[in-house]
């Protein structure tokens, strides 16, 4: 492959015959390359598909691209070769209308069975939602036959304040002989709502695409868009968004903790854990402007009030290793977890697996290490887990805190020494969305460079700019992929939550597992709808 190389480790997109496809994804497979994302793109006159590998450890970026007929959108299918890119191709037919050829499994994924057939709402002659069609018959769930088997349906609509989701249990006594989870019951049209906005703008929708992963995907977002525009970021304003990534892991993980205590009926533990929790939301409040660490993630830089308190993190580190301590000391606790939806090292693999799910299993893979950022040094790797059960899902947990924690202790210095954070507010340097109530925090990098007096690399063929973010979130690496037109406005983003590539990982864990450990089983993976369902 010939491709004019990225500083930071990326190609340009190669564009490649549909006939060698195949073969050339399965020699980046060999080198250790996985795939990330395959993104459908409708060009008016042509519609293309892009293909990112990743290669951990050496940051290493390749994308392909394909050009196809608009009358016939046919690419050849490389699920054979990977799980996940059969998931994404069944997401980019129901979406584009592109076709796998010879996919094994071609029934919808993301498209409702009221969608009129023919209408893909991706496409850019798509307009307004038309009304619903004929009912595109049942979804066809695997059938389980035998002596005593019988079916548990559970959702789409659930209590609570999550999204819809369907699980059908197919059950012999409480022992679960199969699990399908069926999602999408929900498209937002996420991807569609970025299409022509300017890229600050974007930031606020980024923000909300999962609300509890605003920093993991606004970071993902700028980091492509800075990408795209050859941004260059001050190392401070790294260091704080850093910070602000590892305040998100922190609040999520201590939720779950509690939440995973509380569904085997240890419900003290779990109210001391929300007690943490809710002290790390006013502490993200103090730093932030938001409980949720919205509006502190900028295009070229990131803004804070405050920097948090290197003695109350340590404080709450010391607490939240009570609870676990407590927790793991408890026979019932352990009992429970142990050996309880497991998912094996070989399985994690097939499937694509990331984050804490994946660490559970075996799989040394975090984006902090693997694509590190200039600047941001972090703690040593932790040790991965290698039993795959709810037990060692929740012990990745608890290290992860101490070692977000530890991470953060570590910058501050290094971003106070910088004087990267005023001592008052200031107005930012650009055009930023609101960050909530209270003053606007201080700016700590350059504003977005405008059409016309960009840095950067050449404008590619066609004008186009196209952008790559890569994130360590809290449920795991997160993946934005933008394309700008010559004038600045978005064309495309692509977003892969972590929760597109785990939630498959969740049914097969379940298998030999009882039904009364599904609650247990689902907040030990803790997936999102939201992320998922776009």
């Amino acid at each position: 492959m010939t491709s004019s190389a990225r500083p930071t480790g990326r190609q340009l997109p190669d564009e490649i015959h549909p006939a060698d496809l195949l073969t050339t994804a399965k020699s980046l497979l060999a080198e250790d390359f996985r795939i990330a994302l395959i993104a459908g793109q409708d060009d008016g006159d042509a519609l293309r598909v892009v293909y990112l590998f990743l290669r951990a450890g050496t940051d290493r970026r390749i994308e392909l691209q394909l050009t196809l007929d608009p009358a016939h959108p046919h690419v050849p299918s490389l699920s054979s070769i990977s799980f996940s890119a059969g998931r994404f191709e069944r997401e980019m037919r129901d979406l584009f209308g592109i076709v796998p050829d010879d996919h094994p499994l071609p029934r919808r994924l993301v498209r409702h069975f009221h969608w009129p057939r023919g209408w893909y709402p991706m496409r850019a002659s798509a307009g307004d939602p038309p009304p619903f069609g004929d009912v595109d018959g049942p979804y066809p769930f695997r059938t389980v036959e035998g002596p005593g088997v019988y079916e548990i349906p559970v959702g789409p609509v659930h209590a609570g304040m999550i999204g819809p989701g369907h699980f059908r249990f197919s059950v012999v006594g409480e022992t679960v002989l199969n699990l399908k989870a069926r999602l999408w019951f929900v498209h937002r049209g996420i991807e569609k709502l970025f299409q022509g906005s300017d890229p600050e703008r974007g930031i606020e929708l980024a923000e909300r695409i999962s609300g509890d992963t605003s920093v993991g995907h606004s970071l993902a977002y700028c980091t492509a868009v800075e990408d795209a525009l050859g941004v260059t970021v001050p190392v401070a304003a790294q260091r704080i968004r850093a910070t602000l990534l590892e305040l998100e892991r922190l609040y999520n993980h201590v939720g779950d903790i509690g939440a995973l205590c509380n569904d085997v009926g240890h419900s003290i533990l779990n109210s001391q854990a929300l007690r943490v929790r809710e002290r790390l939301l006013r502490l993200n409040d103090d730093v932030t402007g938001s409980r949720l660490l919205r509006g502190s993630i900028t295009v070229g830089g990131a803004q804070v009030h405050a920097l948090p308190d290197p003695v109350v993190l340590a404080a709450i580190g010391a607490d939240i290793a009570e609870i676990a301590a407590l927790a793991l000391e408890h026979s019932v606790v352990r009992d429970r977890f142990t050996g309880t939806a497991v998912l094996t090292r070989q399985q994690a693999v097939d499937l694509g697996t990331v984050g804490p799910v994946a660490r559970a299993s075996g799989l040394d893979l975090d984006a902090r290490y693997d694509h590190p950022v200039a600047g941001v040094d972090y703690p040593p790797r932790l040790p991965v887990r290698t039993d795959g059960d709810v037990l060692a899902r929740f012990l990745v947990r608890t290290e992860e805190i101490a070692h977000s924690i530890a991470t953060i202790v570590a910058l501050l210095p290094q971003v106070s020494a910088a004087g990267s954070v005023p001592a008052g507010p200031a107005p930012p340097a650009g055009p930023a969305p609101p960050a909530g109530p209270g003053p606007r925090p201080a700016n700590s990098g350059p504003p977005v460079p405008l059409p016309g007096r960009r840095s950067g690399p050449p404008v590619p063929q066609h004008g186009r700019r196209s952008g790559i973010g890569i994130v360590e979130g809290w449920r795991g690496m997160i993946v934005h992929r933008v394309e700008l037109a010559a004038a600045g406005e978005l064309t495309r983003v692509k977003v892969v939550d972590p929760s597109f590539v785990n939630w498959p990982a969740l049914p097969i864990a379940m298998a030999d597992t009882i039904v009364p450990d599904f609650p247990l089983a689902n907040k030990s993976f803790n997936l999102s709808y939201a992320g998922n369902d776009l």
